[in-house]
């Protein structure tokens, strides 16, 4: 299983806001330089979590973006859901007559794999970070 370089870009951004800057906005030049990415691709990643309500953007002189809701509240899971959508990664491609057996195994080991993510939350990872330095 693979997840697209946008949703790794996403998950890094998310982990900086919530463990440095949580209140205060930081800006899409500082936050690509942070991952070496070019700031007009992260800024397209950036509308995806602030049209999922994960952060917020402000203009002006002193704007950028900022967590909309607290880091104990954001999971992997949202993250995910933002950049990647909620469709199943597993599409069984064959035409049965029933149920497809292996597509219900797949629905419940994509399942498992989301409620992992839906309780992990960003916070318990920015307390790790923030440990090591």
């Amino acid at each position: 299983m693979k997840y697209s370089k946008a949703t790794n870009y996403a998950l890094h951004t998310m982990l900086f806001l919530v463990a440095h800057t949580p209140d205060k906005p930081m800006g899409v030049q500082q936050l690509a330089e942070r991952q070496n990415v070019s700031p007009t691709y992260l800024s397209k990643i950036l509308t995806k979590l602030v049209k999922a309500g994960l952060i917020e953007s402000a203009s002006g002189a002193n704007g950028g973006y900022r967590l909309r809701r607290k880091g104990n509240e954001i999971s992997f899971l949202d993250i995910i859901h933002a950049i990647e959508g909620t469709a199943s990664l597993f599409d069984c491609a064959l035409d049965h007559p029933s149920e497809c057996l292996i597509q219900q195994e797949m629905v419940k080991a994509e399942g498992q794999m989301e409620d992992y993510l839906r309780n992990k939350m960003m916070s318990e990872l920015a307390e790790k970070m923030l440990a090591c330095q």
